[in-house]
């Protein structure tokens, strides 16, 4: 299996630094970063991928089976590692992909030296005691629209970057949505956002930062609140950036918190 070609993967910066492994969200590729790694790539080896299905990914190595859970995705991260020989990682993941890195930190805590958790949910759906953003009836019909491939992308990608203040940034988030196989898509995002993965934040005793945005319709305040409760030796900060993608429209702060957090751990090159 070449897991290069299969995720994309790119390497930035000093081979001999600590590494940097960055993983995006759903519906996104390694482009997203693209803000924030010229700040971060003279101090750390920076890794890229984009995950089966997305950016330049080789989509024939899709499997529904595999990617039917969020474990699948977070073998990916693994692979990579492994195929690099990377230790001591800080992993960077935004949204589903912060979860992800918790499961591979929960399968390989000797891997990660610290992860960077950039407006994470570990379940998006509303209980009685516990606010994850969504009516479960809500995330239904957005899998419906999915289904029917009817305005989807335009209604999610509203919600994920403030379209008032960052207009092209979020028509560059419809287009990425748009860019997706259907089914991958599809079934991506029913594994985002029906996923539980409270019950697992016990397990992850790695260090990490949860970057909380102050306001975010897709992973509200509360959010935060209950990752920092419930992740062991983790740090919450909460950004003056509005939306779900502080790293592309806010990416000057998302860089000076990541320096600021690394430096108080000693981990600043």
């Amino acid at each position: 299996m070449n897991v290069i070609g299969r995720n994309n993967v790119r390497t930035l910066g000093s081979a001999g630094h600590q590494p940097m492994l960055f993983a995006h969200g759903f519906g996104c590729d390694q482009n997203v970063w693209r803000y924030v790694v010229p700040a971060l790539e003279e101090q750390y080896q920076v890794v890229l991928l984009d995950y089966v299905g997305a950016g330049g990914s080789d989509v024939s190595a899709y499997s529904s089976s595999r990617y039917s859970s969020l474990t699948g995705y977070a073998q990916d991260l693994l692979d990579v590692c492994d195929a690099l020989e990377l230790r001591d990682v800080i992993l960077v993941g935004h949204s589903v992909s912060s979860m992800i890195g918790v499961l591979a930190a929960k399968q390989e805590p000797e891997r990660f030296s610290r992860l960077i958790l950039v407006a994470p949910s570990p379940c998006f759906i509303n209980e009685p005691s516990y606010v994850g953003g969504f009516e479960k009836a809500d995330l239904e019909g957005l899998l419906e629209l999915m289904e029917l491939n009817m305005g989807w992308a335009k209604f999610l990608s509203t919600a994920v970057i403030k379209a008032d203040e960052h207009p092209q940034l979020a028509l560059e988030m419809e287009e990425s949505f748009c860019a997706m196989d259907p089914e991958i898509a599809e079934q991506f995002a029913r594994v985002t956002f029906f996923s539980d993965n409270r019950a697992d934040l016990k397990h992850v005793l790695t260090p990490s930062l949860i970057m909380q945005c102050s306001e975010d319709s897709l992973a509200p305040r509360e959010v935060g609140a209950y990752l920092h409760a419930h992740l062991p030796q983790s740090t919450l900060t909460i950004l003056k950036a509005t939306g779900h993608c502080p790293h592309m429209s806010h990416p000057e702060e998302t860089v000076r918190e990541i320096k600021a957090y690394l430096a108080r751990e000693g981990l600043a090159c």
